[in-house]
């Protein structure tokens, strides 16, 4: 994939310029874990070797939920958290993953939520959505229903599920604004948001802002801790919270940089401790 680098506003002007960009980034990271390999936010070479823990996607899903999935849902797992461990899913309810990739959070939430509840997926990327399927099958997992559309245009009917969440994948929207009120019109009353994301913690160089491969390696797109809170607060959600799970240090940055042309001490100095891994709550009134 070639690297170009637009201006924010650019980014933000051309929404169906920055999907498409996505789309072939996680279409390709579904194709190489089909190959066998780890899909990654960064390219393995960023991390040193295609073995190497990817900075931002490593190490979420641990005390047994690994071996609740099948091998390619956690290869293909490119998020920045586990929702689905801090959600407090409870059986019977309905969850809604956005941009649920090869599906191991829509797999977890299903057996949370039991039988008698269902947990729906949405992608856009057709090869993800191939692959969440075929991992749906191997883990024999029924209440699962995969959708494709956008996270902009969720294809659910109004006050249609008690639990949103998302991995690493909000980030991503140009409009985050259009996001987050599509989920509160598709949420219950008293339904509650639960995602992952990446927070930007202070101000960050212009050259990260405007790099795109960031963005869809999950980190020039995000929101500052501020802006989050007063988006969800704007769609109409109260008890807003925003705990953080990692914050990432100067050689995570390095990581991040070595794929998109930015590589430098002086640069990974800057942004040490600008961006973290954080879980974001808030609820739809009741």
């Amino acid at each position: 994939m070639t690297n170009p680098t637009l201006p924010p506003s650019d980014m933000t002007g051309n929404p169906e310029d920055l999907r498409a960009v996505v789309r072939d980034k996680y279409g390709a990271a579904a194709q190489a874990v089909r190959r066998g390999a780890k899909a990654a936010c960064c390219e393995p070479s960023c991390c040193g070797s295609p073995e190497a823990a990817d900075p931002i996607t490593a190490d979420h899903y641990v005390n047994g939920e690994a071996s609740e999935v099948p091998a390619q849902a956690l290869a293909a797992s490119l998020g920045c958290g586990n929702p689905t461990a801090l959600a407090e899913l409870k059986p019977g309810e309905v969850v809604l993953d956005l941009g649920s990739g090869g599906g191991i959070d829509v797999l977890l939430s299903a057996r949370r939520v039991g039988p008698t509840g269902k947990a729906y997926g949405l992608d856009m990327t057709d090869e993800m959505l191939a692959l969440a399927r075929e991992n749906q099958q191997r883990a024999g997992v029924a209440n699962v229903e995969f959708l494709k559309g956008e996270i902009e245009h969720i294809p659910l009917p109004d006050a249609s599920v008690d639990v949103i969440i998302s991995n690493c994948v909000i980030n991503l929207a140009a409009d985050k604004d259009v996001v987050l009120r599509e989920a509160f019109r598709v949420l219950r009353p008293g339904g509650r948001f639960a995602v992952s994301d990446i927070i930007v913690r202070r101000e960050v160089p212009d050259a990260v802002r405007k790099n795109l491969e960031l963005w869809t390696g999950c980190v020039a797109g995000a929101l500052e801790d501020r802006e989050y809170r007063q988006k969800l607060a704007a769609a109409g959600f109260e008890q807003i919270d925003i705990e953080p799970t990692r914050i990432y240090t100067a050689g995570d940055a390095a990581a991040f940089l070595s794929t998109s042309g930015l590589e430098g001490s002086a640069l990974s100095a800057e942004i040490e401790g600008a961006f973290m891994s954080g879980f974001v709550r808030a609820t739809k009134p009741a």
